[in-house]
């Protein structure tokens, strides 16, 4: 993304105990990376979403895989942050290849966390994103609901990490499967080990955002069994569409004030922002904490808004293109056959 999209300085900057310290330098805007260039894989560093610096020979002390880079973040930032602002070692993007930013250990997924999104799903006679017959009960032991809460209880599902496919991969149509859909969404990337952490605490527990295209198979499983299938609706292989880069946290001030579109073949199909999530990025991160417990580079999408595809009963075909943005963060390209 360009860098006129990270004109905000940050006053402060969030360091490792949640605590603001003041900034001391505006910082130039960076992305993160998994790049592969002759049969090697390395980190980088993207700048302009134009240019990318190989980490490993600007500095082969820093950590070389993801998961680790994010873990030693906090420490390793004024290090990135000169190697930033440094004027060698730059690459044109378009001479590597561009990998899954990260490879996560876990995949978790919000369900229906667009009110908009709740509605138009409610009158396709395949899904199961009705209506609550009663007003919803806290989650004993896992989601409090304070006094006059009425929203719905968050709801996560897993998807498989084998899933994972990097921007310009190609989605596959499984054959026989007429109904695959998209789903454009801002993606948390985990920092830390995460349990059961407060939501007003969630925050230090996330790294950065990337984008993740949750792509589903609307056609249902034929029998009704159990009710829904999430597992075939959701993780056929290159049904998560992951990237290009992570962005630190530092230069998102505000995850709940971006703009999110989807198109098909040009047609835009998807048009909303983050503000319109029923539950924002800390109370999805404190929600799954009670749970499971997080690890670095583990995701969590945090749902889709209005405008997929059961909803006006047009899917993806070969030959599509799909292109998922979200303003600060990115863009997901992907051809579909």
């Amino acid at each position: 993304m360009k860098a006129t999209l990270f004109a905000v300085v940050l006053a402060v900057v969030v360091g490792s105990s949640g605590v603001g310290v003041p900034a001391q330098s505006a910082a130039t805007p960076y992305k993160l990376g998994t790049f592969a260039e002759g049969g090697r894989t390395f980190l980088g560093l993207v700048l302009d979403d134009s240019v990318v610096i190989d980490l490993s020979k600007a500095d082969p002390s820093l950590p070389s895989e993801m998961k680790q880079l994010l873990e030693r973040y906090d420490s390793v930032r004024p290090r990135l942050a000169e190697i930033a602002a440094g004027k060698t070692g730059r690459v044109n993007i378009s001479a590597v290849k561009t990998l899954p930013p990260v490879m996560p250990r876990n995949i978790l997924n919000a369900a229906v966390n667009y009110t908009e999104h709740a509605q138009e799903m409610a009158s396709v006679p395949t899904s199961t994103a009705k209506p609550a017959a009663a007003p919803p009960e806290s989650i004993a032991g896992i989601w409090t609901r304070k006094p006059g809460d009425s929203r719905h209880n968050p709801y996560v599902f897993p998807k498989m990490v084998g899933a994972v496919v990097a921007n310009g991969d190609t989605i596959r149509l499984p054959p026989g499967r007429t109904q695959v859909d998209w789903e454009c969404e801002l993606a948390i990337v985990i920092g830390r080990a995460t349990s059961r952490v407060p939501v007003d605490q969630a925050r230090q527990h996330i790294v950065g955002y990337t984008l993740e295209n949750d792509v589903s198979d609307r056609a249902g499983r034929g029998d009704g069994r159990h009710g829904s299938d999430w597992f075939l609706g959701k993780s056929h292989d290159t049904f998560a569409p992951l990237g290009p880069y992570i962005v630190p946290k530092e230069f998102i001030p505000d995850p709940q004030k971006l703009p999110i579109t989807f198109t098909l073949s040009g047609k835009v199909m998807q048009d909303s922002s983050t503000e319109r999530m029923t539950h924002d990025v800390d109370e999805m991160v404190s929600y799954v904490s009670h749970i499971m417990t997080l690890t670095p580079g583990d995701i969590i999408a945090t749902g889709s808004p209005a405008g997929v595809g059961g909803a006006k009963n047009v899917f993806m075909k070969s030959g599509d293109t799909s292109v998922c943005t979200i303003g600060g963060i990115g863009t997901l390209t992907n051809p579909v056959r």
